[in-house]
């Protein structure tokens, strides 16, 4: 068996799958990835299941070398400088490293996580139907917190097939679409406008179980204190203090903060991918709007497999290119006498 072996990497940075689905009702939230298309992009190129356990690797830099036979991976996601020994590695492609190689990523590049599949996935046991990992909670495989130096991820090795891309939609500079509810009631019109028309950035502080919105403070209008009820990704609490908190995938299973709306879930990964200080905006829509949205997502992630592309391979020859005189004349910028044109008699 392979294996790929965590080398670098830093904080925030975790196997991820799509989560335990139907879990919510015995109190254990479902985590799993961020940006579920990211995650999807990533698997399609190593044709594995859409949602199989991936890394899913935060902000920061990382690296992962290969060890007892060659590992093909694929990387989607947030983009980010990527290299093998120094040969350059595309986003939204896979690639195969050889025993004892290096994949080197460094710092995520307008976004903030990208995702590394595994060809035939990651080795390990599941808890409750799962592999993602919720460090609160205890739970995730091969290991139950975010991933260390020295880590080993375990999985077959590289079939040698054929490597590939994927062509994704460019990604719109568009606010986040939201719906109102389902506490607004709780929120006067003017500090609902006050929401929509304002602009918000995510703090530092933020993580997996929720990200804390820096803006102006929204009211309420009988006290911050409901009876508990049941989130989901994307409810957008507002505690005591006003500024709203968006829950994520890590989040509690209920809360008790009124929740004046919630991000629609085609727009959820887009909105997990904004990296901290970068502002933002949202745009209320309809019930309609939102399954219409909904539904364009599923036949994206359906047609994910038809997106697949070859790579094409361009040898370069050096000691070729530099004999042949590509350049026609070649002048010197210090002799005057090798371009200078004299002028008509």
């Amino acid at each position: 068996m392979s294996k790929l072996i965590v080398t670098s990497i830093g904080p925030a940075s975790s196997v991820q799958d799509g989560g335990r689905p139907g879990s919510q009702r015995y109190g254990l939230t479902s985590s799993g990835a961020m940006d579920r298309l990211a995650l999807a992009a990533a698997n399609t190129l190593v044709a594995n299941d859409l949602f199989a356990a991936a890394v899913e690797i935060g902000p920061f830099g990382a690296s992962f070398t290969a060890h007892g036979g060659a590992v093909r991976v694929a990387l989607a996601g947030a983009p980010r400088n990527a290299d093998i020994g120094g040969r350059a590695v595309a986003f939204d492609s896979s690639v195969t490293l050889a025993d004892g190689e290096t994949l080197t990523l460094g710092f995520a590049r307008g976004g903030s996580f990208s995702y590394l599949a595994i060809e035939h996935g990651i080795a390990g046991e599941p808890m409750f139907g799962s592999l993602a990992v919720n460090a609160r909670a205890g739970l995730g495989s091969p290991y139950p917190r975010p991933l260390q130096s020295g880590d080993e991820l375990k999985t077959q090795a590289a079939s040698g097939a054929a490597e590939r891309r994927i062509e994704l939609p460019a990604t719109p500079e568009a606010p986040i679409r939201i719906l109102f509810g389902p506490q607004d009631d709780e929120f006067s019109d003017e500090n609902k406008k006050l929401f929509v028309d304002s602009e918000w950035k995510i703090s530092a502080t933020s993580d997996r179980m929720g990200y804390r919105l820096e803006g102006p403070q929204i009211k309420h209008l009988h006290g911050h204190n409901i009876v508990s009820d049941g989130t989901v990704n994307g409810s957008i609490q507002v505690p005591g203090n006003g500024q709203p908190i968006a829950l994520m995938p890590d989040r509690g299973t209920s809360g008790g903060y009124p929740k004046i709306a919630t991000v629609i879930s085609a727009d959820f990964g887009r909105f997990a991918q904004i990296s901290a200080g970068r502002p933002f905006r949202f745009k209320a829509v309809t019930m309609a709007e939102a399954q219409a949205e909904t539904k364009t997502f599923r036949d994206l992630l359906r047609s994910l497999p038809d997106r697949l592309r070859g790579i094409e391979e361009f040898g370069l020859n050096i000691e070729a290119l530099r004999d042949a005189n590509v350049a026609g004349q070649a002048v010197s910028a210090t002799d005057a006498a090798t371009w200078q044109v004299a002028a008509a008699g």
